[in-house]
């Protein structure tokens, strides 16, 4: 039989095909090996029978050329598809036909667990049911060992496509065995989540250029990109923006213009990471584009090494700090996707929605500024809500609780959701800083358009995120301040625990505040940074390497703050303690006074219930002369209401009175209200 004829004989022109005659050849050839190193032919079948069935399966010629096997995969070939994972291998890694028997015979036992006996009885090191790197160089060398056998293993090593199980044993006793992840893609297999640091997305399941969701200038420019990649004029293309942003998704686009599907890879940090050597040679059977998922902080890079076994282009996607360095990055293209305005959140809601009805859709997609994949995410989950109420469609409220539960997954570990309800009319202040107050909200719920209605120089350098410094005496309103904002804008509030933050490790507390500053800007809450001089103190003269990494810290607090593109209020009781720098930085501050008479009054009636028994004249008396804060206010009229709970009546006189005392001494000053006697006085 001819290989042309024995190369089309029941094979499809698949890459199983492909895969399957590449084994015949490694199988063929390892019989006849072993046969040579037998009694006979007849005594290598007699131990192991099962080789018979190899030899019946397909009428090979006894005699045969040395050619015959290269040439029946040549006629293979010739007929298959355009992409076989072997050979894609073969051609980018410089592999020869030598060389992918190798490969097989150091997988054959994922094929066939009968070879591992048949291993075991052929080489010195018993026991071991994975073929020795000495029994491969005894079955594959020229009748004159020049040592290109043992060039061969070592180059499959360094492609990672190779690995030795028992390095600790001398060199020719070590056992070879293919890693799972890679034999499955020479099989042609390509599973969607072959590892947990790994997914694949196929050409099929790509987006078209076309269909992303994106500014009309970043349009153009993507369209132009497929090109260069295609060409070499570029090897690389590094995306930056917001996490769930869609950066994978533009990669993928620009994969599919390719003709390839996609490698997503995270959690690779460190160069020696074994794992990189298994990306060239994946991507290269899977004919995918490696989209690399970094996320350095301020001011780090991350090196990215060469993909041996690999001739494509390969994809990054970087957060909106740090860089990439190293081979693999080198000839890099950048594009930023920035977080997405109204008309783009309003194409993603109507894309999450999938044909769902919806009420005010404007007004959801102004409202909620979160990152494109998250508003796919609340979409989702919103129409979940909807059907939950029996309601027939998605309105602001299913939004609300959608958006909700993606802060709960992802927050809840760094920072603590309080309630927010009311407004700033309830809140006693002086009016300055009620002013300033509503400053605040309105630089919020204008803080997208902002940058349109100034000059061109200031055009380019407004960032769509508030900071606001809250100041003032401990229990002066400023917490309550906060929620009422976020009450006041519908949004969410966090308040940042910072023994969660805060890390004695070195390096920990800066990664901690950029994860919870980029979920923040990522689903759109108030981030609220309280007792906040914890974190902004003004820097020290460098005495210790304690002041040094203290130092550190503050510098990039202070450049994350500048950069952030949400919500978030600092409040501090030792505004002198806060450096100027991060003052600097604050688009508004806010002063909170110990209250007055007249605002102490307020607070009074503000916080006791609407059905109290109270003499309007002790309120006064009260308000005048003690001098209390609101917080101790609220902590007065908390107890007063225990008392008459107690007492199973309201709130009267004489428990305000109790309460108040009990203020004064906790505080260490005297109280001076003038006690009354029942029913002296009217009621407030």
């Amino acid at each position: 039989m001819s290989a042309a004829a024995f190369s089309t004989f029941d094979l499809p022109a698949t890459p199983a095909g492909h895969f399957k005659l590449y084994l015949f050849a490694t199988i063929f050839h390892i019989i006849e090996q072993a046969a040579a190193s037998s009694e006979s032919a007849e005594a290598l079948l007699e131990q192991f029978p099962f080789l018979a069935g190899y030899l019946d399966e397909l009428s090979v010629p006894t005699e045969r050329g040395s050619t015959f096997w290269p040439d029946a995969l040549r006629a293979f070939e010739a007929r298959a598809p355009a992409h076989l994972p072997l050979r894609a291998l073969r051609d980018a890694a410089g592999l020869d036909h030598a060389s992918i028997t190798l490969l097989l015979a150091v997988g054959l036992i994922e094929e066939d667990a009968r070879f591992g006996p048949l291993f075991d009885a052929m080489q010195d090191a018993t026991g071991v049911h994975r073929p020795t790197v000495g029994l491969l160089n005894a079955w594959w060398r020229e009748p004159v060992d020049t040592g290109e056998v043992r060039a061969r293993l070592r180059r499959l090593r360094d492609l990672g496509l190779v690995n030795v199980i028992n390095p600790e044993a001398p060199r020719t006793s070590w056992a070879l065995h293919a890693p799972a992840l890679l034999w499955d893609a020479i099989r042609g297999e390509a599973p969607e989540s072959p590892a947990p640091w790994l997914g694949h997305r196929d050409l099929a399941a790509l987006p078209e250029l076309d269909a992303l969701i994106v500014p009309d200038d970043l349009r153009v420019t993507v369209a132009r990109v497929p090109a260069l990649l295609a060409s070499s004029e570029a090897r690389a293309l590094v995306v930056r923006g917001p996490r769930h942003n869609g950066r994978r998704t533009l990669l993928g686009a620009v994969a599919r213009s390719l003709g390839r599907g996609v490698l997503d890879i995270s959690g690779l940090v460190k160069p020696d990471d074994e794992r990189w050597r298994w990306l060239g040679p994946l991507a290269t059977l899977l004919h995918a584009m490696p989209a690399i998922g970094l996320e350095p902080g301020l001011g780090e890079t991350i090196e990215i090494p060469a993909l041996a076994g690999y001739t494509g282009p390969i994809g990054v996607v970087l957060g909106r700090h740090g860089g990439v360095s190293g081979p693999g990055a080198e000839g890099a293209l950048t594009l930023s996707l920035s977080m997405p305005d109204p008309e783009a959140r309003r194409q993603h809601w109507l894309a999450g929605l999938e044909g769902h009805p919806v009420e005010d859709l404007d007004s959801i997609a102004e409202r909620f500024r979160m990152t494109s994949g998250n508003v796919r995410r609340a979409a989702a989950l919103a129409r979940a809500y909807c059907a939950l109420r029996s309601g027939t469609a998605v309105c602001l409220s299913d939004v609300r609780d959608a958006s909700r539960a993606l802060h709960r997954q992802a927050l809840d570990t760094l920072a603590t959701r309080l309630d927010a309800s009311g407004s700033f009319d309830h809140l006693a202040a002086k009016m300055e800083t009620l002013r300033d107050l509503r400053e605040v909200k309105d630089r919020c719920r204008h803080r997208e358009r902002l940058h349109t209605r100034v000059g061109a120089a200031l055009r380019g350098q407004i960032n769509p995120g508030v900071r606001a410094l809250f100041q003032g005496p401990s229990g002066t309103g400023k917490t309550l301040a906060a929620k009422l904002l976020a009450a006041e804008l519908g949004m969410d509030l966090y308040r940042v625990e910072l023994s969660s933050v805060v890390s004695k490790f070195i390096g920990e507390t800066e990664k901690n505040l950029g994860q919870l500053f980029a979920l923040a800007e990522e689903l759109d809450i108030v981030l609220l940074l309280d007792e906040g001089d914890a974190l902004l103190t003004q820097r020290t003269a460098v005495q210790t390497s304690n002041d040094r990494y203290a130092n550190l810290e503050t510098n990039y607090l202070l450049q994350r703050i500048e950069s952030f593109e949400g919500i978030v209020v600092i409040t501090t009781n030792a505004g002198e303690l806060i450096d100027s720098a991060f003052r600097r930085r604050m688009d508004v501050v806010v002063e909170f006074h110990a209250p007055e008479p007249g605002e102490r009054l307020r607070i009074w009636q503000l916080h006791l219930p609407a059905e109290h028994a109270i003499d309007a004249t002790l309120l006064h008396d009260l308000a005048a002369r003690c001098v209390l804060t609101g917080g101790q206010i609220k902590n007065a009229v908390l107890h007063a209401s225990l008392l008459a709970m107690a007492d199973g009546v309201p709130v009267r006189s004489a428990h305000v009175e109790a309460a108040a005392q009990r203020e004064c001494r906790r505080m260490g000053s005297v109280y001076a209200v003038r006690r009354r006697a029942p029913g002296e006085g009217s009621r407030s």
